[in-house]
């Protein structure tokens, strides 16, 4: 299941392919990026949307040349303390400019989504019915001020304190 940055959970319309096994004609499908990289020339010409998992101890930068190609990008969080995947998020948008739908995947929490959305992210994968139960959608809403700026462009406390947001 994901839940959208405006707190919204919908059904998942993309198909994770394993390396291994063939997509359909107009699906949606997303692409580890060994398979991108072993089968670049197949996947390019491709007119129907393709997304990209890209493991989180990679440089976004090394997509730089193909990333606009891609409508989704996922970024893995193994575990809720390796937060490899804040950084990759925040490169891919401030330094390479990437405007496309980036996921937050793996170990999602409720505590993070707040600080994931701030760093770029659009969507979240996670368990349905425990978003549903513990009201996830609300932690997008839970802080309003903060100290540190963000992809999300909003004002820091320092700066609304010297009347410059």
């Amino acid at each position: 299941m994901l839940l959208d940055k405006n707190g919204i959970l919908r059904e998942d319309d993309w198909r994770h392919l394993a390396d291994d096994e063939p997509a359909g004609a107009s699906e949606a499908v997303t692409l580890s990026l060994a398979r991108w990289e072993k089968e670049r020339g197949e996947w390019a010409g491709r007119k129907t949307r393709l997304g990209l998992r890209l493991p989180n101890d990679l440089p976004p930068a090394k997509l730089d040349g193909a990333m606009h190609r891609f409508e989704l990008i996922m970024l893995n969080f193994p575990r809720f303390t390796d937060g490899r995947a804040y950084s990759q998020a925040r490169l891919l948008r401030r330094r390479l400019g990437y405007q496309g739908e980036l996921r937050a995947s793996g170990d999602v929490l409720r505590d993070q989504l707040l600080f994931m959305k701030r760093c770029g992210f659009d969507s979240f994968e996670v368990d349905g019915e425990r978003a549903r139960r513990q009201d996830w959608a609300k932690a997008f809403g839970e802080f309003d001020l903060f100290y540190q700026p963000a992809e999300d462009r909003e004002p820091s406390i320092m700066r609304r304190r010297s009347g410059a947001a």
